[in-house]
């Protein structure tokens, strides 16, 4: 049985419903999987269940003792994981675990999880194919939509908020800190020009105008990527959560217990490697990835958003 904290959208369990297509890819799975160290009765946090990818694979490994708890900003999302993860094949049905999906960021683990109660955690980071392939939810420039960007549809700041109201100056801060882009001033000078932009398309139209490439690297992509990603970890406020959570982290998991964080971008990933390595100085965690570990080119090929993935891991000591 999936427990939920948001309302029940349709029958749920095994054998009830129409079955549904997936056509998401869990990205370094198999390592995210062997790292997490599952076993039957254990428990897991997916701090970012999404479309419930990595935790229908963690679920097989936990059993009818083992407990699965799926954490997701995205109200969407969740529907789609408790389907997903209410309806095991058959054969796995007697053997499948308590599932309780809860619809919050992973930043509020620390007050949603009981101390030293879990054996894993599990953060797959960043935007999902959910939201990236819906264009009414203003994630992506290369479809026509509204300026959203918002996981949690219940927040109140969205991107048009952000792009039309931050004065000039901030808006340009935050293009270059959280987008790591060096024309941040011009692209931020010619949005306030163009105000007001109601779409996604209208902002891509107006940084493609404004931003000439730097090198040839910059005219292989698209040069409103670097906006988008900035504007969209501003308003969900990406790395503060990222860093409330590997504070909690230590302290729902029990001795011996595993992290395993997948980042896209290298703001997360510096983030995540300063944090672990912090804490394994401090004898909190040790650490299993020296290095991140990436995805090989047959993942590459079957999954394109696997290539800028990097996955870290550490123990609970």
């Amino acid at each position: 049985m999936v427990k939920r904290d948001i309302p029940e959208t349709g029958p749920q369990g095994p054998g009830h419903g129409e079955a549904k297509t997936f056509s998401h890819l869990p990205v370094l799975l198999e390592s995210a999987i062997e790292f997490l160290g599952l076993a039957p009765g254990k428990t897991l946090i997916d701090a970012t269940v999404g479309l419930g990818g990595h935790s229908f694979a963690a679920a097989q490994r936990l059993g009818r003792a083992g407990h699965l708890i799926g954490f997701d900003k995205d109200s969407r999302a969740l529907e789609v994981a408790g389907q997903r993860l209410a309806t095991p094949q058959a054969e796995q049905a007697t053997d499948w675990p308590a599932v309780s999906l809860v619809h919050a960021s992973f930043a509020e683990i620390g007050q949603k999880v009981a101390a030293a109660s879990a054996d894993a955690v599990l953060a797959d980071l960043g935007v999902s194919s959910l939201q990236l392939d819906d264009a009414a939810r203003g994630f992506s420039f290369q479809a026509e939509g509204p300026l959203d960007m918002r996981m949690d549809e219940d927040q109140r700041e969205s991107a048009e908020q952000v792009v039309n109201r931050l004065d000039e100056r901030k808006l340009a801060d935050l293009i270059y800190e959280f987008g790591e882009e060096r024309r941040s001033r011009r692209l931020a000078r010619a949005i306030v020009r163009a105000r007001p932009i109601r779409s996604t398309a209208h902002l891509a139209q107006v940084v493609a105008g404004a931003a000439l490439p730097i090198n040839s690297q910059e005219r292989r992509t698209h040069p409103a990527t670097r906006v988008f990603q900035a504007i969209r970890i501003y308003v969900n406020r990406e790395l503060e959560d990222l860093q409330s959570l590997l504070e909690a982290a230590p302290g729902v998991l029990r001795p011996g217990g595993r992290l395993v964080v997948i980042s896209f971008h290298s703001l997360e990933d510096r983030i995540v490697k300063e944090s672990l390595r912090e804490g394994a100085r401090q004898g909190i965690w040790r650490l299993l990835t020296k290095k991140p570990l990436t995805a090989e080119w047959a993942e590459i090929d079957r999954n394109p958003r696997a290539r800028s993935a990097k996955m870290r891991a550490a123990e609970r000591l």
